[in-house]
């Protein structure tokens, strides 16, 4: 075969192979080389022994190769170990590909060229033996690709992201939601054992992989006593200050195992099994400034809480809502203990002691019952100021209350009118209860042993007049002249009695 090299008018370089010894292949030889210098990929032909049959420029050019480094007649494992030495191949690729043309069948790999370029070969074997190659350049197509999908890699990213942050503002949406709901119910309540009973509720609903307790300061301050659960097994009725990171801090505390922290004192004396097992958030409850309880929240079954974003960061908030709500109860339970109440004695005052009674006459009147009015004077009581002054005389005064106070009755409405004045409404009771209850009121009182500066003061006792609904009256100034008629009888009587109407005759007893 001869191979014939030709320079075109741009500088490329042509070559021809022929076989001279037989004329009639010229003819053909002629029409296979034009064929692959009009296809658009390079073109390399290797026979079945291995060896370059033919190629056109434009495989040259694409591989970036002198005419000299592939001419025909060129062993398949010399031109790619030639490759290899270019840097285009390692010796893993050369050994792979060499096995691949061995066994004959059809492949395509990726390489790239020392310039950068991307080339794709595509390896087809022929039915007589040997492969076409034909390679491409596929640097743009390859980098197209590489964009397209870094630009598809980051619309996704993007896409997340968006969902993300519309799924967080979705849940912070729907807390809001339920700390509106809650506030409205808070804000609604009469009293704290409501907003007890209401704050177990939410919690319940709003956090159900959550158990919790939350805590409120007694009185004296030296302990914490349960006002509410929710989700709890075991429950502790008091717990001391000191048994709380919170409270000892001064802040939230987040006990997580997977951390270094420590289980409140509060918590290991719950004796739940699973203590220290679960991550748990303790809060102190504000109220005006000062810490007034604590609130325990342990998060046992974390997925459960599918109504908030992140259930430790709403728990804070929930937190944040019970403060204000209890300090709003607070505040107005105090100025209704200001506005209602006897600051002395700590008895209902003259103000709610009206309001009381109408309110209680109507109930009357609907359930066609009965109740019964006390009013009730101390026994020389001026003298007894003049004697020992009216410190000594406060006491009195006290001791009385505590007295009316400790009455063994479902429900007493203990006040002070004023001065050594008192009334005692007692919802549903008739003349006998009413009778009963006031002899046991001014045996209470004789039988107190009043102490003042250091010693004992003289027995005291009071004088008590009683009117019962609707015997004695409808009306509320009825019932309280009824009843102050009584009184002034126990007093002409020789005081230290109680008294009662019975019809127009006045029936004292001693």
């Amino acid at each position: 075969m001869l191979r014939e090299t030709q320079i075109t008018p741009d500088r490329r370089v042509n070559t021809r192979v022929s076989a001279p010894k037989d004329e009639s292949d010229q003819p053909a030889s002629d029409l296979a080389m034009q064929i692959l210098d009009a296809v658009e990929q390079g073109v390399v032909i290797w026979s079945s022994d291995g060896r370059c049959v033919m190629h056109n420029q434009r495989f040259l050019n694409i591989l970036e190769l002198e005419p000299s480094k592939l001419r025909v007649g060129m062993p398949l494992d010399r031109f790619m170990r030639q490759e290899r030495d270019r840097g285009v191949f390692s010796s893993e690729m050369v050994a792979e590909y060499q096995e691949l043309f061995q066994v004959g069948r059809g492949f395509q790999f990726d390489f790239s060229l020392p310039s950068g370029e991307i080339i794709s070969a595509n390896v087809r074997p022929v039915r007589e033996g040997g492969h076409v190659v034909a390679v491409t350049n596929v640097t743009e197509t390859r980098q197209a690709i590489t964009a397209l999908n870094l630009a598809k890699a980051e619309a996704e990213e993007a896409e997340r992201k968006t969902s993300a942050i519309l799924e967080h503002e979705r849940a912070r949406q729907r807390e809001t939601s339920l700390l509106a709901n809650m506030d409205e119910w808070l804000q609604s309540c009469k009293s704290l054992e409501e907003l007890y009973v209401i704050v177990s509720a939410f919690m319940q609903k709003a956090l159900p992989g959550t158990r919790g307790q939350l805590f409120i300061y007694a009185k004296a301050r030296d302990v914490l006593e349960l006002a509410c659960t929710w989700h709890c097994k075991n429950t502790q009725e008091q717990v001391s200050p000191d048994s709380c990171w919170a409270l000892r801090r001064g802040r939230s505390y987040i006990y997580d195992p997977t951390e270094l922290s420590f289980v409140c004192d509060h918590v290991k004396d719950g004796n739940d099994s699973d203590v220290g097992a679960h991550r748990f958030i303790c809060v102190p409850i504000m109220a005006h400034g000062d810490t007034v309880g604590m609130m325990h929240v342990g998060f046992v079954t974390e997925g459960a809480n599918i109504e908030v974003f992140d259930a430790v960061t709403f728990t804070n908030r929930c937190a944040e809502h019970i403060s204000m709500a209890i300090a709003n109860v607070k505040l107005r339970d105090e100025l209704q203990d200001q506005s209602t109440r006897d600051p002395l004695t700590g008895l209902y005052n003259r103000r709610y002691f009206l309001e009381a009674l109408r309110k209680e006459l109507n109930q009357a009147a609907l359930r066609q019952g009965n109740f019964a009015l006390l009013s009730l004077d101390a026994d020389h009581f001026k003298n007894f100021n003049d004697q020992y002054g009216h410190d000594a005389g406060d006491v009195v005064l006290e001791a009385i209350a505590e007295k009316m106070t400790a009455l063994e009755f479902e429900r007493v409405i203990p006040c002070r009118i004023g001065g050594e004045e008192f009334s005692l409404l007692l919802p549903s009771a008739d003349r006998t209860r009413a009778t009963d209850v006031a002899e046991e009121l001014r045996q209470s009182i004789e039988n107190a042993r009043i102490k003042y500066a250091g010693g004992a003061l003289p027995k005291v006792t009071v004088s008590i007049g009683v009117a019962v609904y609707p015997t004695h009256g409808t009306e509320p100034q009825d019932l309280i002249k009824q009843a102050d008629v009584a009184l002034y009888n126990a007093k002409k009587s020789g005081r230290n009695r109680w008294s009662i109407c019975d019809a127009t005759d006045l029936i004292t007893f001693d």
